[in-house]
């Protein structure tokens, strides 16, 4: 059962790991397979994907603005591609927190990136899955057959969001702004009253709710039974998985990043900290005081960083004799109560999508799962887990299935690596590749969930050609 499921999760000796150099014969010619049909008519494949490292907010990045981790994403995306700017058909990227100086922030990087000026760029939002939206939205594009060559990616940065003044003091000075007599000016000035120097931070709230995401999913842990202790295990055991895939150079997708008017370069990330279990047990409730179980060390970190990937048809690909990683197969989006529901979105997603490719959660080899908060990991792996759930809820007769847990993000996630909100898509379509290579499986599933009770599921297949440097 589910408890015996989440005991096994934190075992750290069971995973499975390839040469980058190896490949059997046997499971690479099954890439191929006519298992999952491609709908499109034009086998659409992921080439590649690049990201600056993540970093906490407030470190070295702090100085910057989003763009410039966006640009250099980009560039990095087209160096270690080697492929030309003015190949690329269009740009979509994502951001959630935007800087009110770049609100179409996939066009002034594309330009800071040294893409032509004919190259086309839109911006998109949808939480925590904006990149994923990205990369669809490419899908979209090329199966439509507007274009051949997409660039998709996002870059969150929380070390500079946009503060503004009140609405009351943004009223005035509007008004003030057509006051056209000194008198008119006096008079609006009589209006004015301290209060309205209060400035006004972006909502770390939901919208529809009122309450913090934090809030929400010690709700869900609670609500699925999910103890304080299960979350800090599964902390632990993403920050082990991330630190060993870090020291044996398995995180491959990141681009070394100068910093501006520096010698410094950035080459890793920084929020992987491998913790004794006593040692988070100590800390408070960060959400629900005191006697809540979301905490700081089992929640994802606030983060600045930027991704970006190239999608194209495959046949352009072999144009341009490139090796794709992946053949993008399918993908769903779902969205549910946003109040009790609002982290669930990897629950709803999972079969959905699974059903849509003609696949079963035992055909995955490997999943790449948003990780907000352990106890939303948890709670979602004990919905998966339970008949009274799927029936309720889902629609279902039965439950989900739970994954193979040796197969579970195996190099760490958000709650370790870090969780630039929009950049985290690319993030984890990358690491589903080059995981399928050093793993030797052929299916990845990507499942995320994001704000406003929404969520993102999508089947990856690895290509023939596929390598994971």
């Amino acid at each position: 059962m589910a408890s015996n499921l989440l005991k096994n999760i934190i075992k750290l000796d069971t995973r499975v790991s390839v040469s980058q150099n190896v490949c059997l014969p046997i499971r690479c010619l099954s890439t191929a397979s006519p298992r999952v049909k491609d709908k499109t008519g034009k086998n659409i494949v992921f080439v590649d994907g690049v990201r600056t490292p993540f970093l906490l907010s407030g470190t070295d990045y702090a100085p910057l603005m989003p763009h410039q981790l966006a640009k250099e994403a980009l560039i990095g995306l087209m160096r270690k591609t080697n492929v030309p700017r003015e190949v690329v058909d269009y740009i979509v990227y994502g951001t959630v927190i935007q800087e009110v100086k770049t609100s179409n922030i996939g066009r002034e990087a594309a330009l800071a990136a040294g893409f032509p000026h004919s190259v086309p760029a839109h911006t998109v939002t949808m939480a925590c899955i904006s990149s994923n939206q990205g990369i669809t939205t490419g899908i979209g594009l090329i199966a439509a057959g507007a274009y051949d060559v997409i660039v998709a990616g996002g870059v969150e940065f929380m070390s500079d969001v946009p503060i503004r003044h009140s609405r009351k003091m943004r009223s005035l000075l509007l008004r003030a702004n057509k006051a056209k007599t000194p008198l008119d000016k006096l008079k609006l000035l009589s209006t004015f009253r301290p209060n309205f120097l209060l400035p006004e931070l972006p909502a770390v709230a939901e919208f529809s709710s009122g309450e913090t995401m934090g809030f929400s999913a010690d709700r869900l842990a609670a609500s699925f039974k999910v103890s304080r202790e299960e979350q800090d295990q599964y902390a632990v055991r993403s920050h082990t998985m991330a630190k060993e895939a870090q020291d044996k150079g398995y995180l491959t997708d990141i681009v070394p990043f100068r910093l501006p008017n520096s010698s410094k370069v950035i080459e890793k990330d920084n929020g992987i900290r491998v913790s004794p279990i006593d040692k988070l047990a100590k800390l408070k409730a960060a959400f629900v005081k005191p006697h809540g179980t979301v905490t700081a060390a089992n929640s994802s970190f606030l983060t600045d960083g930027a991704s970006a990937c190239l999608i194209m048809t495959e046949e352009k690909a072999k144009q341009l004799g490139l090796k794709p990683k992946l053949y993008l197969r399918d993908f769903t989006y779902v969205a549910q109560d946003p109040i009790d529901q609002l982290l669930l979105g990897p629950t709803y997603a999972t079969p959905k999508v699974l059903e849509k490719a003609g696949l079963s959660v035992k055909d995955i080899d490997v999943w790449e799962v948003h990780e907000a908060f352990a106890g939303q990991i948890l709670a979602n792996l004990k919905a998966m887990d339970s008949d009274w759930f799927a029936q309720k809820y889902m629609n279902r007769q039965s439950k989900v299935g739970v994954p193979d847990l040796s197969k579970w993000n195996n190099w760490g996630g958000s709650l370790s690596i870090g969780h630039p909100f929009a950049a985290t898509g690319v993030r984890l379509t990358v690491h589903t590749a080059n995981r399928l290579v050093r793993e030797d499986g052929q299916f990845g599933l990507i499942a995320a969930c994001a704000a406003g009770g929404q969520g993102v599921g999508m089947i990856v297949e690895r290509h023939p050609d596929a390598t994971a440097l």
